[in-house]
């Protein structure tokens, strides 16, 4: 066994508490436990306490990038739970890719309406700001008396 191999094992050996999880992501705890009510985490529980395996750190990891691309978290769930099956992933990768795609797509639509949306803000700003100062420009100057 080679040294990154035996190093390897060790990280995925190691679990890792709340506390850890949390700083090293920037969540709450509650966010981890609602994520663990929700089917996405499954931590280990000595007595009171939640101990989080090398997996489940890996599926936070993947869960808050999910979120931040707009997956719901029935679609990261539904994504991540296809691991399980024993087809060497390649189910839960041809429906990731599809869904990613799908995501993709989604997002290039929502930024051409974004910046619709900022060209049409822009030019009634334009306008706007040129009322007010023709407005300004009639009501005469009584702060200076």
């Amino acid at each position: 066994m080679t040294e990154t191999d035996a190093k390897d094992r060790s990280n995925r050996d190691r679990t890792y508490s709340i506390t850890e999880l949390c700083r090293e992501f920037d969540v709450t705890p509650r966010t981890l436990r609602f994520y663990e009510q929700k089917g996405l985490l499954h931590p280990a529980r000595r007595g009171w306490t939640r101990l989080f395996s090398y997996r489940d750190r890996a599926r936070l990891q993947l869960i808050l990038r999910g979120k931040k691309v707009g997956f719901a978290l029935e679609e990261i769930k539904e994504m991540l739970d296809l691991y399980n099956l024993r087809d060497g992933q390649l189910t839960q990768l041809r429906i990731t890719s599809t869904k990613m795609r799908e995501r993709l797509e989604a997002l290039r639509r929502q930024r051409v309406e974004l910046e619709d949306a900022i060209a049409d803000l822009e030019r009634t700003v334009v306008v706007v700001d040129g009322m007010l100062k023709e407005r300004e420009a009639k009501v005469p100057n009584t702060a200076a008396s």
